[in-house]
């Protein structure tokens, strides 16, 4: 039996996961968490196989928990289920230690398959990100200038652009304020960007955030 514990910020987003995975008889979840101390909590009582992780969490991200996790020398298996685009996202989750990502908006089955994957120690990505991967490989890709970006200057740009105030990041990431201006000022300095509305348009056009 596959022991996997959820862990998304959405409270339908897990039911919906957790009802699709308890169709397949040789997966269990045993624990539902929606942040990184609840789920810190259940890791402490319950051994699982398969985390499936979203990246956009209240507090630590998805990022931030992987890096965290792998440090630990943690034997669990992280499969990232996330809204975000796959071609900004995913290799990025890969190199974080995720041995799989799924876009939220695929296939539900597609859950249950990357779960049995992982839970074998294999990778699974779709062959969307089989694609990107390769080329990464066997073309020099230019580098765009997000992908210098930490894992946090990252969630907050995102943040930014989707229209949240500074309070409300810190608020949400557990952060200072002043904390999440400094990360705005590194993002804003790293991508020759003036203000918000600059920012704003360069997500848009890269991807990172829906136009």
């Amino acid at each position: 039996m596959i022991k996997v514990m959820l862990c998304d910020d959405h409270a339908l987003i897990r039911r919906g996961i957790r009802d699709t995975l308890a169709d397949a008889p040789d997966i269990q979840v045993v624990g539902e968490a929606g942040d990184y101390g609840e789920l810190r909590a259940l890791l402490r009582g319950n051994a699982c196989d398969v985390l499936v992780l979203d990246i956009n969490l209240p507090g630590r991200s998805g990022l931030d928990v992987m890096h965290t996790l792998k440090d630990e020398g943690s034997p669990i298996k992280v499969l990232v289920v996330s809204m975000y685009p796959e071609d900004q996202y995913a290799i990025r989750a890969l190199r974080a230690g995720a041995y799989g990502y799924v876009n939220k908006g695929g296939d539900p089955q597609q859950i249950v398959q990357a779960v049995r994957t992982v839970a074998q120690g294999r990778k699974y990505v779709t062959p969307d990100i089989a694609q990107m991967l390769v080329e990464s490989l066997t073309t020099p890709v230019a580098e765009n200038a997000h992908d210098k970006l930490s894992d946090r200057e990252l969630q907050t740009l995102v943040m930014i652009a989707s229209g949240k105030r500074l309070s409300d990041i810190a608020e949400e990431l557990t952060l200072s304020p002043k904390t999440v201006s400094v990360y705005r000022a590194r993002v804003l300095e790293k991508l020759g960007l003036q203000n918000n509305s600059e920012l704003t348009v360069y997500a848009i056009r890269n991807g990172l955030v829906g136009g």
